[in-house]
């Protein structure tokens, strides 16, 4: 995609009514007894494992949480429905989202991304535009999403790109920098008891959100 010049910007959303994204399956969890490793996890993130100038636009809906809500905040531009659910609900599992610990202070500031990775906390889509954890609120996001993503792709693709490499260099900065220190706080995390539980199967729901 970063070398497809026909490619000038994108539009990431999720299948099904229910959730863009409602985080990895706890079945999966069962059977390995582990989490993907972080070399996997951070190819699967735009911009993180491999380098994505080219603008992202993400339509959400129903539930976007854990590693759903990952992938929403290392796109660019991030549109809602009104039913939109978003939350970092690790902390209450006993897990944590590691590279989102690293870049969602960039977003929303120290003091909200505390609070919300914390308190493992959900959200409604009103509330995540006024923390600007979001863009826009809408009734088809999708739609929106679209016009967006044809907006920016109307522009200069050369100078778009520079741009973003530009906005985006101190954040690409930090997750290089501290990938060891994710790296080594997950492998801490699914040495817990709590994680443990998880694979044991004691956990309730039928989706964690690592």
């Amino acid at each position: 995609m970063e070398a497809d010049d026909a490619v000038r910007a994108v539009v990431v959303r999720g299948r099904g009514e229910r959730a863009f994204c409602a985080g990895s399956d706890i079945h999966e969890v069962r059977e390995t007894g582990e989490m993907v490793s972080t070399d996997v996890l951070a190819g699967a993130i735009p911009g993180i494992g491999h380098p994505l100038t080219k603008p992202v636009v993400a339509a959400l809906h129903g539930f976007t949480i854990g590693m759903g809500l990952t992938l929403a905040i290392h796109c660019d531009l991030r549109i809602a429905r009104t039913d939109t659910q978003l939350g970092f609900p690790e902390t209450q599992h006993g897990m944590l989202s590691g590279i989102s610990a690293i870049t969602l202070p960039g977003i929303v500031g120290e003091a909200v991304a505390l609070d919300l990775m914390l308190s493992g906390r959900m959200i409604d889509a009103a509330e995540a535009l006024r923390l600007g954890l979001i863009h826009a609120v809408a009734a088809d996001p999708f739609a929106d999403a679209l016009d967006a993503a044809r907006r920016l792709a109307a522009n200069s693709t050369r100078a778009v790109r520079i741009t973003k490499r530009l906005v985006l260099a101190e954040r690409t900065r930090r997750v290089r920098e501290h990938l060891g220190l994710v790296d080594q706080s997950r492998l801490d995390v699914t040495d817990s008891d709590e994680f443990r539980s998880v694979v044991a199967g004691d956990a309730g729901a039928g989706r964690i959100r690592g």
